[in-house]
């Protein structure tokens, strides 16, 4: 009898055991599922906030590169470099210094565009330099600032774009992306 009696025990218990394991691993679902998704709300809670403090300052990184962009166009450059009685050597040292310098001021914008758009400006400005330098090359050191001028007018107005020019439509089309 008592093996009757632990037969009807366990029959009792067993259709409650495995009502428990259900709800148990049910409950242990939903729990992992709710976790999960308030976790994934703080993650997207984390990335409003931080595009809320990050676009601003890569705007205002966009806004930068492009006016160091314009500023070493080759004839905005002369234009605003040029002195007078200034030698062409003179001349060239000062636009090349200038190029790097507006350069330099501006590296830690890097950190706010894609690396695409940073090697078009990072080539703008060798671009630049490039022409530059064929221009002098062409002047030679012993001639006027003016002959120098001249000279990088002259290249200028040959090429398709301006080296900036390419750099700021690479520019311009990733900030459009933005929005």
């Amino acid at each position: 009898m008592t093996e009757d009696r632990l037969f009807d025990l366990l029959f009792a218990i067993l259709p409650s055991l495995v009502v428990f394991l259900t709800a148990f691993y049910a409950i242990r679902q939903f729990l992992g599922q709710d976790r999960a998704m308030r976790q994934n709300d703080r993650l997207t809670d984390l990335k409003k906030e931080d595009r809320k403090h990050v676009l601003p300052l890569r705007l205002q990184a966009y806004e930068r590169l492009s006016l160091f962009l314009e500023r070493i166009t080759p004839g905005a450059l002369v234009l605003r470099v040029h002195k007078s009685n200034m030698t062409s050597r003179m001349l060239h040292m000062e636009l090349l210094a200038t190029v790097r310098e507006e350069f330099e001021h501006n590296l830690t914008q890097q950190v706010y565009v894609s690396e695409k758009t940073w090697q078009q400006v990072k080539m703008a400005k060798e671009e630049t330099i490039r022409l530059l330098n064929i221009a002098f090359e062409q002047t030679g050191e012993n001639q006027s600032a003016s002959m120098l001028s001249q000279r990088v007018f002259e290249l200028a107005s040959q090429l398709t774009y301006a080296p900036s020019q390419a750099a700021l439509l690479v520019l311009k089309d990733e900030v459009r992306k933005l929005f």
